[in-house]
């Protein structure tokens, strides 16, 4: 695992996304198409901004994976993750296809159809991020760590929700789907390159849980800590609880 610490959240950013465009150009070196999971969420925001600029990579030869998406949330809805990928990522680059998680349509069927795409053909790299209460993607502590389903439907609990609205996307905590279609720990595990971009204060407990103590499902994001390709990105902000925060890049 390899942890990398910026100045601040635009840096971080800036790092991640050019990380991201610096492995989709490797794998296109050597084969046909690339595939890619794309997260969403505040943290997610300068690292699409820099990858949609990052040059020369033939998008046409590029596959994109939705990471979660509440159930029952219109594709409209400001909060929606689908319209949030279509606004910040699908539609500034000409992406070969992209697997949408569609929280209107039956949940089951969306699972099927998420967890054939998701088959097809090994994953090249994650985008991801961690939430306040230290998830990956939905998965809520304790996350399964064993599970053999690709995608799973799954209950938020109340610090994810209260972090929903913390984050501007809803006006109450009322307002936030109580479920979601997510990503588990499993499938995310399974691509061969992580991306982890983690920054502001409000992560720094779940930045200390996940990088410290023990590896288990209380603290989803520590299971990153077994994979073989991970890099975790912070600013100094996110990395304030650990003993290398005054250390930036």
């Amino acid at each position: 695992m390899n942890v990398e610490i910026y100045a601040d959240a635009h840096q971080l950013g800036c790092a991640a996304g050019t990380s991201a465009g610096e492995e989709l150009r490797k794998v296109l070196a050597v084969q046909e198409r690339a595939r890619i999971i794309v997260a969403t969420g505040a943290s997610q925001f300068e690292t699409l901004g820099q990858l949609i600029k990052e040059p020369d990579i033939d998008w046409a030869r590029v596959d994109g994976f939705h990471l979660d998406e509440y159930l029952g949330l219109s594709v409209d809805h400001p909060a929606s993750f689908c319209r949030y990928l279509r606004e910040r990522f699908v539609s500034k680059v000409p992406i070969a296809s992209f697997f949408y998680l569609d929280g209107m349509r039956p949940g089951q069927e969306v699972l099927h159809q998420a967890t054939a795409a998701y088959n097809a053909a090994p994953i090249d790299v994650a985008l991801i991020g961690i939430g306040e209460n230290g998830h990956l993607a939905f998965n809520d502590p304790p996350a399964d760590f064993h599970t053999d389903a690709i995608y799973h439907i799954v209950a938020l609990d109340h610090a994810c929700r209260m972090q929903q609205v913390g984050e501007g996307w809803f006006k109450n905590l009322d307002e936030v789907p109580t479920h979601a279609i997510s990503m588990t720990v499993p499938a995310i595990m399974r691509a061969k390159r992580i991306i982890c971009s983690v920054p502001d204060e409000r992560k720094a407990v779940a930045v200390e849980g996940a990088l410290t103590g023990d590896i288990a499902p209380a603290k989803p994001a520590s299971i990153l800590r077994t994979h073989p390709n991970v890099t975790i990105m912070l600013d100094n902000a996110s990395a304030s609880r650990l003993e290398m925060a005054n250390r930036s890049c």
